[in-house]
């Protein structure tokens, strides 16, 4: 059911307007005494749900318990001053913390027939849905999942359904699933709303969640012409309607489509959102449908000291590093660790540049040999700011003093950058 639905490419939906759709939806949900919020964490704070989340709980403290469980996937746990600058007001005391290999429950499995289908035989197992057992164990009269419809490198278009399936999901759920995006191919799917694992995602919804009593409120968000970040859409409801109508809006004003392939991108990443490769990759992720062949990737990443969001990931990246689709699929066929932890797997693949351009990160906290290692090209941070200052570039196409050409790009998690042409033909989201 939808509860609401308001958007359009130049449309500002503000605070004041936001608070009257989440009263519209409380009011459509009636009397609630046990709520859990599920916002994402810090890596998505440009997406509007910090707000939207202080919001509700405003709205629910007086007459209902809440909680609060942001959806890590594998991420690492907010700290508290991340806590405090996303969710401002909301006590400490409020949060739970997910952790993506432990304190599960199964509510079904995917089985290997349907996997097969929808990756055309690439990929033949079983996915176990698991969720965080306190969704299914909280006794909660409503769950409310907040965030963000953008390009996604994995599924398509995030969240809806994958906040809670990958975002408080299981291990089994999040390997299987973001290998079979990577099998599947990126560029097949980035900025598509169907995708086989939405397909897999939207089968456990419909097959294993049907008991949990999950409303949806999704944002959609742009910059301005001012350059500063703005609600374009907000839709709120309890199934997919609220998905594919956000998805129609993000492909509308998330997608930077190029008539040209730019020769060489130069990417920041803000050190309060990206402080790990596993994170900062979107750099490449969200520019390779663009870059042009033999062109370069120059990602400038003050905060990254680190490659995984955990150390058995970290040290998966370490061993194996960035070396390609074929190289990596043999080392899954070779490598129980790997075959183990197939979101790294898919991370590896993702974050490659398959040989076709130059990846350089000028990390903060990460030596030339490290990076080295992992089979990226290194510069050094301070030299390369002094070149490429931020606060001196605009978002898209700029001519340096040195008549060097380059499209600059501010936060790759706001977007996708792709060529016209590849865009021309696809399908409808629905």
């Amino acid at each position: 059911m939808e509860t609401f639905s308001e958007g359009s490419p130049t449309a500002v939906i503000d605070s004041a307007r936001t608070s009257e759709l989440l009263d519209q939806m409380l009011a459509a949900l009636g009397p609630l005494q046990r709520v859990l919020l599920i916002p994402p964490d810090i890596t998505r704070l440009p997406s509007g749900a910090g707000q939207i989340t202080v919001q509700l709980y405003e709205k629910l403290r007086d007459h209902a318990h809440v909680e609060i469980m942001p959806a890590l996937g594998t991420h690492a746990p907010m700290t508290p001053a991340q806590l405090r600058t996303m969710f401002p007001g909301i006590p400490g005391e409020s949060f739970r913390i997910h952790d993506w290999r432990h304190a599960l429950t199964r509510l079904g499995e995917v089985p290997a027939g349907f996997v097969a289908q929808v990756s055309g035989g690439k990929l033949d197992y079983p996915i176990f849905c698991e969720v965080n057992r306190l969704l299914a164990e909280g006794n909660w009269d409503r769950i409310i999942s907040i965030g963000q419809v953008v390009p996604h490198e994995v599924v398509g278009l995030a969240n809806h359904n994958k906040n809670i399936f990958v975002g408080v999901g299981g291990q089994d759920t999040i390997n299987k699933t973001h290998f079979l995006g990577a099998v599947h191919g990126m560029e097949r799917l980035m900025g598509q709303a169907a995708s086989p694992v939405r397909k897999v995602l939207d089968c456990m919804e419909d097959r294993f969640a049907r008991d949990l009593p999950i409303s949806y409120v999704l944002t959609v968000r742009s910059k301005d012409a001012t350059g500063q970040i703005v609600t374009r859409g907000l839709f709120g409801g309890d199934d997919r309607t609220c998905f594919h109508q956000a998805a129609d809006l993000c492909r509308q004003v998330n997608l930077d489509l190029l008539d040209e392939p730019p020769r060489k991108f130069v990417v920041y990443l803000d050190p309060a959102e990206f402080h790990s490769t596993w994170l900062g990759n979107k750099a490449i992720y969200r520019t390779r449908m663009a870059i042009a062949d033999g062109g370069e990737v120059l990602i400038l990443a003050p905060g990254v000291n680190t490659f995984g969001e955990d150390a058995t990931i970290d040290a998966l990246i370490r061993k194996y590093g960035y070396r390609g689709t074929p190289h990596t699929l043999e080392m899954v066929r070779q490598n129980a660790d790997l075959t183990d932890n197939l979101s790294a797997a898919a991370h590896l693949i993702h974050g490659s540049s398959e040989d076709r351009f130059r990846i350089r990160y000028c990390p903060g906290g990460l030596r030339r040999e490290e990076v080295e290692a992992a089979n990226f090209e290194y510069a050094g941070l301070a030299s390369m700011l002094e070149r490429y200052d931020p606060a001196q570039l605009a978002d898209g196409h700029n001519v340096m003093p040195n008549g060097e050409k380059i499209f600059y790009v501010s936060n790759p998690a706001l977007g996708l950058w792709g060529l016209k042409s590849s865009f021309a033909e696809q399908q409808s989201t629905r």
